[in-house]
């Protein structure tokens, strides 16, 4: 006769129930969220080589390893690779296509079904690079991309080309869309004693003060074309806002009106901008032209209206924060003020920004806002057209001013812990984050269109 199941065998086997039946509920909104940001395709094999030294000048070993360095951290950060580890690269340094043994690449350990190779080289002042992409499965025709480039030498010519390589191959890997390696981020930070507009490096490199007003900068927004810089000041007359021409290097006219003006946003055209305005008492959305004239309302509700942002791929449509009904609220509406339409159900909700391809808002969220509340300020995704939601950060601290990356696969945030407010990145589907400032305190983020 056959034993019954112990009672630690059925508690097992519910365990397992459990596990799976969350599994299974849990995976559509992780696949849908994956799906459109363009993460969900199966991640392609992929080595970078070391580039090889060409010469001996006294420049090249440094612009060799920064290269080397830049290339392998845009590849792997992209999201859609899976990158073999340099110590499984065979010893080889391949420089040239005629250099390259795909057998070794295409084999246990590396197992790599692409690889980028290629050499660099400093003479006369000017750096070289020459860049390969090969099938490592197609023996008989493996080339997918070669380029060269060749620029001034400058102590950031070898990054700067590292970028461009890597770009390069995430558009022809990625379905065409181009990368984000030579993007910007701009955010707020007192390091210098007053909160000022900096820039960086999307990798968190290059961190640069942009205005030196002595004043409080906040909302720093990037204009399409990446030539203006819209922002807020506070001073003792209330909030305006200003704009920085990033070609001139200097600040430019913006006309001041009465009340606060706050929250700018740029239309995908870069001809308007959005913001909130406290001009007629309660805080509302106004539309102007880019040089501040053409005002029009487009709210007209008792309760805060602020934090407006266009959806980047029609234009049409506006995304804010409203009050009308309590608590903040995410609510979208066409751009001329109809249509207004509720997303978010309730708790506390700030700062919500759209994805390039108009079919997320991602935004900071209190799910349960009060006193004794359970959880805290998360930043979640929300599909527009079914308004299904993933939460993306768990227990890192409050977290708030999201901002998407212009290929749509990552989003800059704002996290705060214990008083202490950094940048951080991470890919759309809440994984691989990783902060990118350490000092002084880093607020509000916003990444360029491009």
């Amino acid at each position: 006769m056959e034993a019954s199941p112990s009672f630690a065998t059925k508690q097992a086997v519910r365990l397992l129930f459990i596990v799976l039946l969350l599994a299974t509920t849990l995976a559509p909104a992780q696949d849908w969220v994956r799906t459109g940001t363009n993460l969900g395709a199966q991640k392609i094999r992929l080595a970078a080589a070391d580039f090889k030294m060409v010469g001996n000048d006294a420049a090249l070993s440094t612009a060799q390893l920064t290269f080397n360095q830049v290339l392998f951290s845009d590849l792997n950060n992209a999201g859609i690779f899976d990158m073999v580890s340099k110590s499984l690269a065979p010893a080889a340094t391949p420089g040239a296509p005629s250099e390259i043994n795909l057998t070794q690449w295409s084999s246990p350990p590396a197992n790599a079904a692409m690889v980028a190779f290629g050499a660099i080289g400093v003479q006369g002042g000017q750096v070289t690079v020459d860049g390969w992409l090969f099938d490592a499965k197609n023996t008989q025709s493996p080339q997918v991309l070669g380029q060269r480039y060749s620029e001034a030498l400058t102590p950031d010519t070898a990054r700067h080309i590292a970028h461009e390589f890597a770009d390069a191959i995430i558009a022809r890997l990625g379905g065409g869309i181009n990368g984000i390696a030579e993007s910007k981020i701009y955010y707020i930070s007192d390091r210098s004693g007053t909160k000022e507009v900096w820039e960086m490096d999307y990798d968190g490199a290059n961190q640069h003060q942009i205005t030196h007003l002595a004043s409080i900068c906040l909302s720093p927004r990037i204009s399409p074309d990446g030539q203006r810089l819209a922002f807020d000041e506070l001073n003792s007359h209330g909030g305006n806002i200003r704009i920085y021409s990033m070609s001139l290097h200097r600040m430019v006219s913006f006309p001041i009106h009465d009340g606060t003006d706050y929250s700018p946003a740029w239309a995908p055209d870069g001809n308007s901008l959005a913001f909130s305005s406290s001009r007629t008492g309660d805080p509302e959305i106004w539309i102007s032209s880019a040089s501040g004239f053409g005002l029009r309302r487009i709210t007209a509700y008792r309760g805060p209206d602020v934090s407006p942002v266009f959806n980047p791929k029609t234009g049409n449509q506006i995304a804010w924060i409203s009050g009308r009904t309590g608590l903040p609220q995410v609510y979208v509406m066409s751009s001329d003020g109809t249509n207004v339409e509720r997303m978010t159900d309730g708790g506390y909700a700030t700062s919500p920004a759209w994805s390039p391809n108009g079919q997320f808002l991602a935004f900071a969220w209190s799910r349960h806002y009060g006193p004794g509340a359970p959880g805290g300020q998360d930043i979640y995704v929300m599909d527009i057209a079914g308004k299904r939601w993933e939460q993306l950060t768990h227990d890192i601290g409050r977290t708030d001013f999201p901002s998407w990356s212009p290929d749509g696969r990552h989003i800059v945030f704002q996290r705060n812990l214990h008083g202490h407010r950094e940048i951080w990145t991470m890919l759309a589907d809440g994984t691989g984050q990783q902060a990118l400032t350490t000092v002084g305190n880093s607020q509000m983020p916003n990444w360029s269109w491009k």
